[in-house]
């Protein structure tokens, strides 16, 4: 038989096709994940010789949020922002480690119709330890007029009004996964020609999983419904697959990439330190939320989904039972 090679797709390549699927399509937001995929090649390299270099470590600030800063935080978030600045299809930005957005404040920017919200570099507490890290964003289309400096209510929309949404894990190899009306497509960085290439096309979140994640040495803080939750998933049930296996790296982006390929539930219950949550809405949770959901899964904040919920500041926190369908289902039921 004819060995057949396979034929690597880039991430430009593929942008462009699935251009071409829309009449009316400009190309606009095509180069907008370009470039952020730019962006993220760029700290990839830095995450990757960061034991070589003196950017480990606390950079003695803490964010808007009270968290200490990691030094690679702090290059993640202005290598982004640089990038965006110079790309000629973003409004301006929003980030988990600024207290505001910013607005570009040029006359291209004041005519493009896009601004990003992301977080630079989460899970960054594992920077040390060498664990996955990783980078997630979200685009929305503005709806301040054009011509004009975008405003707070481009960025306090809620996910519903998602264009796109991705993330890009640092691990053993560096993967982006985004996703948008057409589905989730995963690209692994090929590094011998510095590209993005499809290697995950179509990618499903399975309806049902075996892995339950969550930081279990916060029990003594969640509800009883929770915590009767975890004692379900304990259980020894052969028929229903249980017990479940319990897996929590500490990064969201660590966690929901296992998740979606592998099937499972992420939970970021609200408890008594936290009452409304610990995870960021529009930097963590939104987009998140979005490429489970493309990818048939389910996103829930504990009585309806997190796509839905109206945000009112920039830094809004949220619980979140995200994952494969039935399981966040189940976990809700308790919940509930």
């Amino acid at each position: 038989m004819e060995n057949k090679k396979r034929k690597l797709i880039t991430l430009d390549e593929f942008t462009i096709q699935q251009t071409r699927k829309f009449q009316n399509a400009t190309g606009e937001l095509s180069a907008l994940l370009r470039d952020i995929a730019l962006a993220c090649k760029i700290i990839n390299k830095q995450v990757n010789i960061a034991g070589l270099v003196d950017i480990l470590g606390k950079h003695g600030a803490t964010n808007v949020q009270g968290e200490e800063q990691m030094k690679l935080d702090i290059f993640a978030d202005e290598t982004l922002i640089n990038v965006l600045q110079n790309s000629a299809e973003c409004a301006g930005i929003a980030s988990e480690e600024n207290d505001e957005f910013i607005a570009f404040q040029d006359e291209f920017s004041w005519n493009s119709k896009y601004v990003v919200l992301f977080d630079p570099l989460d899970g960054s507490s594992n920077i040390d330890v060498n664990a996955s890290i990783g980078t997630i964003f979200s685009i929305y289309k503005r709806v301040s007029p054009l011509g004009s400096p975008c405003n707070e209510a481009d960025f306090l929309q809620a996910g519903n009004k998602l264009m796109a949404a991705g993330y890009v894990i640092y691990g053993s190899s560096t993967m982006l996964v985004y996703a948008t009306k057409l589905g989730v497509n995963g690209f692994t960085l090929e590094s011998s020609i510095g590209e993005y290439c499809l290697s995950h096309p179509d990618m499903k979140c399975s309806e049902q999983g075996k892995i339950y994640s969550l930081n279990q040495g916060n029990t003594n803080k969640y509800t009883q419904g929770l915590k009767d939750y975890l004692n379900y998933c304990m259980e020894e049930n052969k028929e229903e697959g249980r017990p479940l296996t319990h897996r929590y790296i500490g990064s969201m982006v660590a966690d929901l990439h296992r998740t979606l390929i592998k099937g499972g539930i992420f939970i970021y219950p609200a408890d008594k330190k936290n009452v409304n949550g610990k995870l960021r809405l529009q930097y963590e949770c939104n987009p998140m939320a979005l490429i489970i959901e493309a990818a048939g899964g389910k996103a829930e904040h504990g009585s309806g989904r997190i796509l839905d919920i109206e945000p009112t500041e920039l830094h809004q926190r949220t619980p979140i039972f995200i994952g494969s369908k039935n399981m966040v289902e189940k976990a809700l039921s308790f919940t509930k």
